[in-house]
């Protein structure tokens, strides 16, 4: 089911209400119409910022050819029909790129969802550390999401505003009840929260063991914590023998590998129900056994590399079922987080939500009065087949091949928060950013295309275009930096204008006026015409620009929580990070089969530019005007 039919439906699922919540009919829909239209930026402006963008990441050279290769294709008029096609679907459609984006970055991506395409999240370190308390806590997590829950269905869940304008609300009703299918050449995601009758159970896996367990009384009203903690333990109980084979890791290979072990798997009618009964929950939990023993220092980082792969097919990687769009971890020892496939949404409304359920966990439970018993959760049985188990094995071996190759490092950054950068009249993300560049340019000696996500949701069903960080005035910053002859003051001087030059990008690409997305609509109308691919994108610096050595993203939370996802390419980075106040959580991935790159060494980097600005603007007086 597409992006876009899927909004059109988005009136939330109609569960049996306690009495104290007010449905609001249609609320969301009358919100949703007053959002405008994504725009198509004009062809000129675009193509006049690409040639800018372009500039700190090619040589002269390059740039002079892809300079006349973008004059052909604004003279030939090549340029203007696509633009007119993009101007035609803009008129047609809800949002001209969401579908198109939604097959293009994710369901027709091949590459295996886990490392490559689903953040992951790592939540503070929970005190407990055995079985009863990570039961309680995961009953308690489980209440707070339903609580969230409650509010997407009763359309209560305040509206957001960026800026004064109010945002696109549909992706908080993309995230629950649903699940990504793989397919053949590409994948399709299922919806299940605006059915007749929605779901009303979770899936609960611990031993690699699935079960349904059930989450609403008769009446519709949601389950006590307590009731939900004697479920759990019920099912801890039931899945002690751990020689089951682990199904959930099918879900981590690659998506054509997957789909065909997937079409096997489903020929059994057994699998089959218990296959769509892990799709149609409303979110599934993973109850961890313990991770090995590591450093305080090392321990964030093998929680994350945990959140994003389980640790491998010998830990908790069975435990896990990775097309589900929302899963929670919580493991004996007290590490939690969550993993998410990326699809359906991106990491604001996710965060939103984990915000909500962290927050919750700490309310004190209400006394209760004595309980019914409640039937036993139902185990997901599966008949594995030879041919299964040969798929399970196939998926195994290209797991902890994976797992050995990511190399994830989560640093707390504790010398100043985004206090320090405010203070001094600057954007806190564009002084990471900036940061980002300095780092990248004194390990690498030159910029690179840097990617980091800009939100779309001022627009009906909006999801992101790119802030390409890498400007003509960070390079001079980062240049300057390194220039023995330069007064601190003129450093400090382009160290503004590199943040004002970022913050400027920024507030183009949330306001629709980017050029990534508008080339990609440019592209994919070619191919749409069935026109012979015009020679932009068939330039070397179009690559080169395509080509993100660093992909970046700024998931702020009230949570002292930080996300994490891989590269995007087999010699970039991955960073992550949330500012608080007075410190910044960093995740830094990179791929250990590269030579050139390396996550620790990238984030000691970054910590030493961070360091390197606040001091330069500390030391340098500032000149009277």
């Amino acid at each position: 089911m597409d992006d876009r039919r899927q909004s059109r439906q988005a009136k939330p699922a109609r569960l049996v209400k306690p009495v104290s919540l007010v449905k609001l009919p249609g609320r969301y829909l009358a919100h949703q119409e007053g959002l405008p239209s994504l725009p198509v930026p004009p062809l000129q402006q675009t193509l006049d910022k690409y040639l800018l963008a372009l500039k700190p990441i090619v040589s002269q050279e390059e740039w002079s050819h892809t300079s006349q290769v973008v004059q052909d294709f604004q003279s030939s008029g090549v340029g203007e029909r696509l633009q007119k096609g993009l101007e035609r679907r803009a008129k047609k459609t809800e949002n001209w790129l969401s579908d198109w984006w939604l097959q293009t970055a994710y369901l027709e991506y091949r590459l295996p969802v886990v490392v490559h395409s689903s953040p992951g999240v790592v939540l503070p370190k929970q005190d407990f550390a055995d079985r009863q308390g990570q039961l309680r806590f995961a009953a308690k997590l489980i209440e707070g999401v339903l609580d969230f829950k409650a509010m997407i269905d009763n359309e209560t869940l305040p509206v957001e505003h960026l800026g004064g304008k109010l945002l696109c609300m549909n992706q908080y009703y993309q995230i629950l009840s649903s699940c990504r299918i793989p397919g053949a050449k590409r994948d399709s995601v299922v919806n299940y929260s605006q059915v007749k009758n929605p779901p009303t159970h979770i899936t609960v896996v611990h031993n690699f063991q699935f079960f349904e367990l059930d989450v609403y009384n008769s009446d519709g009203s949601a389950l006590t914590t307590d009731q939900i903690f004697n479920q759990l333990e019920k099912i801890w109980g039931t899945s002690l023998q751990t020689n089951k084979e682990p199904i959930g890791i099918l879900t981590s290979n690659h998506r054509n590998s997957w789909a065909k072990a997937y079409n096997n798997l489903i020929k059994d009618k057994t699998n089959k129900e218990s296959v769509r009964s892990i799709q149609k929950s409303i979110f599934t939990v993973c109850l961890d056994g313990p991770m090995p023993k590591v450093s305080d220092e090392h321990y964030r980082s093998r929680v994350a590399a945990q959140m994003l792969h389980g640790g491998g097919s010998r830990l908790n990687s069975g435990n896990r079922w990775f097309d589900k769009t929302l899963q929670f971890i919580v493991a004996e020892d007290g590490s939690c987080g969550m993993v998410y496939e990326h699809a359906p949404a991106e990491g604001p409304p996710i965060v939103a939500l984990l915000d909500h359920v962290v927050e919750y966990t700490k309310k004190p439970d209400l006394v209760r009065s004595p309980m019914i018993s409640l039937p036993m959760p139902k185990k997901l049985r599966f008949n594995i087949t030879p041919e299964i188990k040969k798929d399970i094995d196939n998926a195994k071996q290209n797991l902890n091949i994976m797992v050995h190759d990511l190399d994830v490092k989560v640093i707390v950054f504790e010398v100043f928060g985004k206090n320090f950068p405010k203070s001094e009249k600057l954007s806190p993300d564009a002084f990471i950013q900036v940061a980002l560049q300095l780092a990248y340019y004194r390990m690498y000696g030159q910029a690179c295309a840097t990617y980091e996500s800009a939100s779309l949701r001022m627009f009906r069903l909006g999801r992101t275009d790119t802030i390409r960080s890498a400007s003509v005035q960070s390079l001079e910053f980062v240049q300057g930096m390194a220039d023995p002859g330069k007064q601190n003051l003129e450093k400090v001087d382009l160290l503004r204008k590199a943040v004002q030059a970022h913050r400027a990008y920024t507030d183009m690409a949330i306001s629709g006026k980017a050029i990534d997305r508008h080339l990609l609509g440019l592209k994919l109308q070619a191919i749409e015409d069935l026109v012979s691919m015009p020679e932009i994108f068939m330039d070397t610096s179009y690559a080169m620009a395509m080509h993100f050595n660093l992909s970046t993203s700024q998931v702020p939370a009230q949570t002292d929580c930080v996300m994490c996802f891989g590269p995007v390419v087999p010699d970039g980075y991955g960073v992550c990070y949330n500012p608080m106040e007075d410190h910044i959580n960093f995740s830094v991935s990179a791929f250990n089969s590269c030579a050139e790159t390396n996550a620790a060494r990238m984030a000691h980097y970054l910590e030493r530019a961070l360091c390197d600005m606040q001091q330069l603007i500390q030391s340098t007086p500032k000149s009277k005007l």
